[in-house]
C-alpha cells in the first residue's frame, strides 16, 4: 500500500512539470467558467449556494448532484482522456485510479468551490 501511495504521489507531482502541463490550467479554468455560469443561474433562481445545498437540502441532493455532474461531465471525461494520454506517453502505462483522481481534482473540485462562492458573492 505504501508503494502505491508513493508512486501515486510521485506521478501526481510529475504532472506539474511534465508534458501537457497546459491542461492543469485549461481544465480547471473550464470548470470555473461552468461554475460561474451555474452559480449566476442559481442566484437568478433564488437557490442556496450549490455545495451548501447538497448538504442541507436532502430532498434536492440527488437533483443537485446530477446537475453538477451534467455540467462538468465533459470536462471530467476529457481530463481522464488527457491524463491517460499523458500516462502512456510519460509513464508507459495506464493507471485508471490516478486518471480518475486527477480528473476529479481538475474538474470537480474547482466547480464545487466556485459555484457556491459565486452565489454567495452575488447575493451580498
Amino acid at each position: 500500500m505504501e508503494d502505491l501511495l508513493a508512486r501515486f504521489t510521485e506521478d501526481l507531482i510529475g504532472r506539474v512539470s511534465g508534458p501537457m502541463k497546459f491542461r492543469l490550467l485549461l481544465q480547471p479554468t473550464t470548470a470555473i467558467i461552468l461554475a460561474v455560469r451555474d452559480g449566476m443561474k442559481d442566484v437568478r433562481e433564488g437557490r442556496v449556494p450549490y455545495f451548501w445545498g447538497i448538504f442541507t437540502t436532502p430532498a434536492h441532493r440527488k437533483q443537485l448532484l446530477r446537475e453538477g455532474w451534467k455540467a462538468v461531465s465533459k470536462v471530467f471525461v476529457i481530463a481522464v482522456i488527457i491524463d491517460a494520454v499523458y500516462q502512456i506517453m510519460v509513464l508507459r502505462w495506464f493507471y485508471p485510479g490516478e486518471a480518475l483522481i486527477t480528473a476529479f481534482i481538475l474538474a470537480f473540485v474547482p466547480y464545487l468551490l466556485i459555484r457556491g462562492s459565486v452565489n454567495r458573492i452575488m447575493n451580498h
